[in-house]
């Protein structure tokens, strides 16, 4: 499906574990994987706007020049200015990490001290990406987020749930 763009829905919570390593939710791992040309590659980079980090599948990049171009039109038509190489470096800077079949991945640091990373990650869907908070910042964000900030405390008590259970 060339061009097709993949869809992220859902939402997850991680704990940091063993190793250093957290966790690829379900809802998103099968996707990813398949936005990987079937490689179990998580894209990451940080947000350009918000506290978070994004996540997406290797070929959403396939599509990074025609959002290049798009975006320097509407820059254009607005008289607006825009920096065609800081977009491109702004885009293109992801890491790309590996993950198991469990969704077991280590964290960069340098990307975990950008948004301030802790001992836990709440991701997010975003349909043509996902975002993933370190919670005490997602909880910092305005009533926009709220919803968001919902989700993350539900799935933070399940958690907590599970692990009283054990």
């Amino acid at each position: 499906m060339a061009g097709a763009q993949s869809q992220y829905w859902g939402q997850g919570f991680s704990p940091r574990g063993e190793k250093n390593r957290f966790v690829l939710p379900a809802d998103f791992r099968q996707t990813v994987r398949d936005a990987s040309r079937g490689n179990r590659v998580l894209c990451l980079d940080k947000h350009a706007k918000h506290p978070c980090l994004v996540g997406f599948g290797e070929m959403r990049a396939d599509s990074f020049a025609e959002q290049i171009a798009h975006e320097e039109r509407v820059a254009i038509e607005r008289g607006e200015p825009f920096d065609i190489d800081e977009r491109a470096a702004q885009l293109s800077g992801f890491a790309r990490i590996s993950f198991d079949d469990s969704g077991r991945f280590v964290l960069p640091e340098y990307l975990g001290e950008q948004v301030a990373v802790s001992d836990a990650l709440y991701f997010h869907g975003g349909i043509h990406q996902f975002t993933i908070w370190a919670p005490d910042v997602l909880f910092t964000m305005g009533s926009g987020w709220d919803s968001v900030k919902s989700a993350c405390r539900a799935k933070m008590a399940e958690h907590a749930a599970k692990a009283a259970r054990k």
